[in-house]
């Protein structure tokens, strides 16, 4: 050990004290900070904590398999986007039998149309252009080319020019709803 320089021997220090748990980390990752969402289920307060979900989530967001506001909110969150629910009713789209939950996710746009079943969304998807998010033969009502999402019970049109946004968002829905 003699032998070691002192800035090897400092290093070997600094790794020996970070690689010690702390009595007090146990408790630093509970007190993560919690957000309400307008469906009441918690989102935990940042990115990198964004895999923990408070109990309150789970019991107030349900696991039937299929997608529910809370859950398109839950997962948008551990996928690291900043959700921000726009408050009034999205507008009515051409094609689509529900009406949208929209959202500003920083300075891009996300509609979701939930539908109660599966076999609801199908039915209005037999008449829409994926392509364009909208019905077979009418003109492009976005002002960009939308990236289509469907997963079980949801359809999400993301409008956004960021290519890499648009793999993360298709990536967090398309991985499914959460499941019982």
């Amino acid at each position: 050990m003699k032998n070691l320089p002192g800035p090897i021997l400092l290093a070997l220090a600094v790794l020996a004290a970070c690689s010690r748990a702390s009595p007090d980390s146990a408790e630093s990752a509970a007190s993560v900070p919690t957000t309400s969402t307008p469906e009441g289920a918690s989102l935990t307060g940042s990115a990198a904590s964004g895999t923990r979900s408070s109990s309150a989530a789970a019991s107030k967001c349900p696991r039937t398999g299929l997608w529910a506001t809370c859950s398109v909110e839950t997962r948008l969150g551990q996928s690291g986007f900043v959700v921000r629910r726009v408050t009034e009713e999205g507008p009515r789209r051409p094609g689509f039998s529900v009406p949208p939950v929209a959202y500003n996710l920083g300075k891009t746009r996300l509609e979701v149309f939930i539908y109660p079943s599966e076999s609801a969304l199908a039915a209005d998807m037999a008449r829409i252009d994926t392509v364009i998010a909208a019905p077979r033969g009418a003109r492009n009502p976005w002002l960009m080319i939308p990236t289509f999402v469907r997963s079980a019970n949801l359809a999400a049109v993301f409008l956004t020019d960021n290519p890499t946004q648009a793999e993360r968002l298709t990536l967090a829905l398309t991985a499914g709803a959460p499941q019982p």
